[in-house]
């Protein structure tokens, strides 16, 4: 059993040299403008600028798209919860009446299009199963989005990123360096976590362990084999981990910590910011 753990990439690429708070800034602002965008040019171009931003990483695309299974089964219960309905006629009335908001998006050329009768009163609505691709291509942009950043960024750029976020939060003595350090180890634990449950799992199938036979409860027993020593293990890290930071008097003082190499954000870094802003605003405010 292998399980392949989306992660950092190394590379050379004008996306991985950016810093890693501009890339989080518009990664928000981005996420922002899916969720205003209404019409279909907006998300087309929407989606043509994560195309180039996905081109300019370098990274090959089987790596934004070939791990998407659970994204694709959202997508797909979108579009099928959108697009058919028990009551094709009053589905029509009710989409035409409902009130403008971030859910009323265009449907497009289907805008116009009669309902299809399929059994009784259940059928096909044109105009939500175009509403419900539209929702379908929305999830995707944002978790496609999302991977831009995390495999063209460390888990340290991001702790210093999110550490850079909260600094003014010092004033109010909130615990800043603490909880970058937590956010540092949950990314840390994410990959190990994987790798644990993967050589647990191997090894109760080796002794016999039924995974794929028998009803449900059946199944549900094997993979309580799993899980058990699975938490188990983490709980011994967990603990090795507390006993050497207590044995390096972490947390003992009040100073706050420092960084060996703090980066500063560029000229080429803020003009990326300023326009990458921008166009999410936009966007946002007239498509």
């Amino acid at each position: 059993m292998r399980i392949d753990v989306s992660s950092y990439i190394p590379g050379s690429s004008p996306v991985h040299a950016c810093d890693a708070r501009v890339k989080v800034v518009l990664l928000a602002a981005y996420s922002a403008m899916l969720f205003f965008v209404r019409t279909w040019t907006g998300l087309g171009l929407a989606a043509l600028a994560f195309v180039a931003v996905a081109a300019a990483s370098g990274i090959a695309w089987r790596r934004f798209f070939g791990l998407l299974a659970p994204v694709y089964a959202v997508a797909a219960l979108a579009v099928a919860f959108n697009g058919f309905s028990l009551d094709v006629w009053q589905a029509v009335g009710g989409a035409s009446d409902a009130p403008g908001g971030l859910g009323d998006v265009s449907a497009g050329v289907l805008a116009d299009v009669p309902p299809v009768v399929l059994i009784g009163s259940f059928g096909l609505v044109p105009a939500g199963f175009a509403r419900g691709c539209f929702f379908a291509a929305r999830i995707v942009l944002l978790v496609t989005a999302s991977l831009v950043v995390t495999y063209t960024t460390t888990s340290t750029q991001l702790t210093d990123a999110l550490c850079a976020f909260m600094r003014p939060l010092r004033r109010l003595r909130v615990p800043v360096d603490d909880a970058a350090m937590v956010f540092s180890l949950a990314l840390r634990f994410i990959p190990v976590t994987a790798e644990e449950l993967a050589r647990v799992r191997d090894a109760q199938w080796a002794r016999g362990a039924a995974f794929s036979e028998g009803g449900l409860r059946a199944r549900l027993g094997a993979w309580q084999t799993v899980f058990v020593p699975l938490f188990v293990g983490l709980f011994r890290r967990a603990d090795a981990l507390a006993v050497a930071m207590d044995a390096r008097c972490y947390g003992t003082s009040d100073v706050p910590r420092t960084s060996l190499a703090r980066r500063r954000l560029t000229a080429g870094d803020v003009c990326v910011l300023v326009a990458g802003l921008a166009a999410c605003a936009a966007l946002a405010a007239w498509l």
